[in-house]
């Protein structure tokens, strides 16, 4: 029997499926036993192309952060504004395909590839447009704060959609709140918004003052 072209098991592979393996069912449901009956092969085999789960996962977690679009920032791209705004957009995005890996995510980059271009680029664009280096650096922290806090969870959603649970004698304002959860995609996309153009505004305005100084 002729072998086969292409290997049985690669890398690209076993992320695939422990990526979809969290997507599905989530991050306690990933482990090397279970990721080898997914790929119907013996679990061993997965150690001859990651020493450790852990390994798996930090390549998972690079996977998501490789969507992340970062064009913005190159020589051409607008200005440091408008680039923070797209980033944040496509991060967001990134994160809301795969909200499972997100508590993994906002730990930091570690060694991972993608994780250290997101960071170099973002730090990078704001050094060449003119902010400290110092500054640069709590911004790239600000934002990754931000973006990955409004992809943990929905504030909508965490609202009871029974209207009982509301009593006006004791929550006066809440009596529309159990409305939030049938509509959380729209109120969970504006506060993301919101809060984006606040940041901005008040970056630009830190921008301003610093240009002003002597």
């Amino acid at each position: 029997m002729a072998r086969p072209r292409t290997p049985l098991l690669n890398r690209e592979r076993i992320v695939a499926a422990a990526l979809r393996l969290i997507d599905e069912e989530g991050l306690d449901a990933l482990s090397t036993r279970r990721l080898a009956a997914e790929l119907s092969v013996s679990g061993p085999s997965l150690y001859n192309h990651f020493a450790t789960k852990d390994e798996i996962l930090d390549a998972v977690v690079d996977t998501v952060i490789g969507e992340v679009d970062l064009s913005m920032f190159g020589a051409d791209g607008p200005p440091w504004p408008q680039a923070l705004r797209d980033w944040a957009r496509s991060y967001r995005a990134a994160l809301a395909a795969h909200p499972n890996i997100v508590p993994v995510l906002a730990q930091g980059p570690g060694r991972r590839p993608n994780a250290l271009r997101l960071a170099d680029a973002v730090f990078g664009h704001l050094v060449d447009a003119g902010w400290p280096r110092g500054q640069a650096t709590r911004i790239g922290a600000l934002m990754r704060y931000f973006v990955t806090g409004s992809a943990l969870a929905s504030f909508a959603a965490g609202f009871p959609a029974d209207a009982g649970v509301y009593d006006a004698a004791d929550y006066p304002h809440l009596g529309e709140a159990h409305r939030l959860a049938g509509h959380g995609g729209r109120v969970d996309e504006g506060a993301f918004e919101t809060g984006l153009e606040a940041l901005l505004d008040g970056l630009a305005l830190r921008f301003e003052r610093l240009a002003a100084r002597p």
